[in-house]
């Protein structure tokens, strides 16, 4: 083979690969733009209204804090994938009336926290005033905020599981599920258990399913929900409000 047919066919090789690298990339683009689960307009405005919570929203996060400035503890939760972040904001919202917790919901690249490689700092600077840090997520937020868990000062799992293992760190867990997900299920849940230190808290909500944990209408390949969005925000502030209380 002459050097210069060898040449050619380096180039052709290579424009193919380069060809096929360019059209993933735009498949993934195109796929994370498409079918974002938006919030629903209900509990988003009945959070945006309520004056006892100040919104803001940033190119990183969502920051809820209590309107008068009491929150000196928060929460960095991180979304599921493909689900608009203010879709989380009603559920968590007693959080910030009730405990008087900041919460940064983040916005991860390309609505998949997958893609997204920013350190839990990113989030915790839209709110400098507070010193103490948790951090948690839903879904395949839940698996991203496994990976952050190490910078915070707790950790909480919304129907998710861990990825990585965390047994050895001495981190608090909480591990909430829900009963009827069709997603995070319960045995998926359990196969994981052994990622988590021995002293994390898991607690089953019943009659919640995955999509329990937001306000973005059903799922696909979900369980039934039989819990209502009121009972649901209500176990969530409980259950996260005395976490933040040990």
């Amino acid at each position: 083979m002459t050097t210069q047919r060898a040449r050619r066919i380096l180039k052709w090789t290579l424009g193919i690969l380069g060809g096929l690298i360019v059209a993933a990339i735009a498949g993934i683009l195109i796929w994370s733009q498409v079918g974002v689960m938006p919030a629903e307009a209900g509990p988003l405005a009945a959070v945006q209204d309520d004056p006892a919570i100040t919104a803001h929203d940033t190119s990183a996060g969502i920051v809820l804090e209590p309107a008068d400035g009491s929150g000196d503890a928060g929460l960095v939760f991180i979304p599921g994938a493909k689900v608009d972040p203010w879709a989380y904001a009603s559920k968590l919202s007693e959080l910030v009336a009730e405990e008087h917790l900041t919460v940064v919901i983040s916005r991860p690249w390309l609505n998949l926290a997958f893609f997204d490689p920013r350190p839990l700092a990113d989030f915790t600077s839209l709110a400098p005033d507070v010193e103490t840090w948790v951090v948690g997520g839903h879904s395949l937020g839940g698996v991203r905020s496994c990976q952050l868990a190490r910078d915070a000062d707790g950790l909480i799992l919304f129907g998710s599981y861990c990825a990585n293992d965390l047994s050895a760190s001495g981190l608090p867990v909480l591990s909430i599920s829900g009963a009827n997900d069709g997603l995070s299920t319960p045995e998926k849940i359990a196969a994981a258990r052994h990622l988590l230190p021995e002293d994390a808290e898991l607690v089953e909500i019943e009659g919640a399913n995955h999509a329990s944990f937001g306000d973005y209408g059903p799922q696909p390949g979900d369980g039934p929900v039989t819990i209502s969005d009121e009972d649901m925000a209500a176990e969530l502030t409980s259950l996260v409000g005395e976490f933040f209380d040990r």
